[in-house]
């Protein structure tokens, strides 16, 4: 067994779930090096300079390690001992900035500083050993976002960097705990089809397209039952507040779950999961979805094609979203396909995880 130290500088979410979760499930000894998950622009600049003072100031010793995309690798590399600069080093993609939607009211795409944090997970990426993405999708999308991006430059762009990056990346999907996701498992209700929203509350999900489509659906007397989930923030679309109002006499249930059992009690005895993202690199919450036997209707693009492989529970365009979704409640009968949700368990994904560990530190 080897002690690796998992560096994350934004411990929240589905990423302190992640790091959590196969620290649990490692046969390694898993440390976790953190600091809260606030601040996302300021983590990226920042906490290089942190962890890495940690990490000096530690006397355990270790044999590699893994950082993740809000760690700016190439300055906190820079900023280690010469001991420890050589420790073979991993980093997990969660998202990254080069392709990541930005919101429209943010500052810094009007005053051209939307690049930076681009740049960073590009060095991120050439100062690893190993590159991992969460997704088939990702890493595709971060290679040609690399060379796209590096287009913007005047001169010694070295495109061939992008190769590189690829050479040395590889696929893990992020895990699920599939036994206690079963011991969960309630019966559907029985009655007006429920629809769940069970994302983030942000505009990158975009809210708006679902909750304007619900409208119209409502108006025209549709009969359904709505259960909203996910994670809201301060800074959170005002359309969900109006939507509370305007839906309350749909709805069944409003907000965020603490509790897991909860969260998966509510996915079972829902019925469609209509999806309006904008970026997913991963999924999380489709893939729970999915797991807990939830109709998708699903946007025909992102790392959507390769969690269902059913053609009717895809739409192109935004305009073919109010037909599924009317569709869908109208048919009782809509049917998920077969889901194979032990490929995401993290019983399955863990000797994965470990394999590429034991390969990191014997390289």
């Amino acid at each position: 067994m080897s002690r690796i130290v998992l560096i994350e500088p934004f411990f929240t979410g589905s990423h302190k779930r992640w790091a959590e979760e196969i620290s649990s499930h490692s046969r390694h000894e898993i440390h976790l090096v953190t600091l809260p998950g606030v601040h996302w622009k300021w983590r990226m600049h920042g906490a290089a300079v942190t962890l890495a003072s940690q990490i000096n100031q530690s006397s355990s010793p270790s044999e590699a390690l893994l950082v993740t995309d809000m760690l700016d690798l190439a300055v906190f590399k820079g900023l280690l001992h010469e001991s420890k600069r050589a420790l073979p080093c991993a980093v997990y993609f969660h998202e990254n900035q080069l392709v990541y939607p930005w919101s429209s009211t943010d500052p810094d795409v009007r005053l051209r500083r939307d690049r930076h944090y681009g740049w960073i997970n590009y060095t991120s990426a050439l100062a690893a050993d190993k590159v991992i993405f969460n997704s088939r999708y990702h890493l595709v999308s971060f290679v040609e976002g690399v060379r796209s991006f590096l287009n913007d430059f005047p001169d010694h762009t070295q495109p061939e960097m992008a190769d590189l990056i690829q050479s040395k990346s590889e696929v893990l999907y992020p895990g699920i705990d599939l036994s206690s996701v079963q011991q969960s498992k309630t019966s559907r209700d029985i009655g007006a089809p429920i629809i769940v929203w069970n994302h983030r509350w942000e505009y990158d999900k975009n809210p708006d397209l679902f909750f304007n489509t619900l409208y119209q659906l409502s108006d025209l007397g549709l009969n359904f039952r709505l259960v909203v989930l996910g994670e809201s923030f301060p800074a959170s679309p005002s359309i969900f507040k109006q939507a509370k109002e305007r839906l309350a006499h749909h709805v069944l249930h409003w907000g965020y779950c603490e509790d897991r059992a909860t969260y998966w009690k509510w996915l079972w005895r829902s019925h469609i999961m209509p999806v309006t993202a904008r970026q997913d690199f991963f999924g999380y919450s489709v893939v729970e979805g999915l797991t807990c036997g939830l109709t998708p209707i699903l946007p025909r693009r992102l790392a959507y094609p390769e969690h269902s492989h059913s053609e009717a529970h895809f739409y192109t365009e935004e305009s073919d979203f109010a037909l599924q979704l009317e569709q869908a409640i109208r048919s009782a009968s809509a049917q998920q396909e077969h889901f194979e949700a032990d490929r995401y368990d993290w019983n399955t994904l863990t000797p994965k995880y470990d394999h590429l560990l034991s390969s990191l530190i014997s390289a």
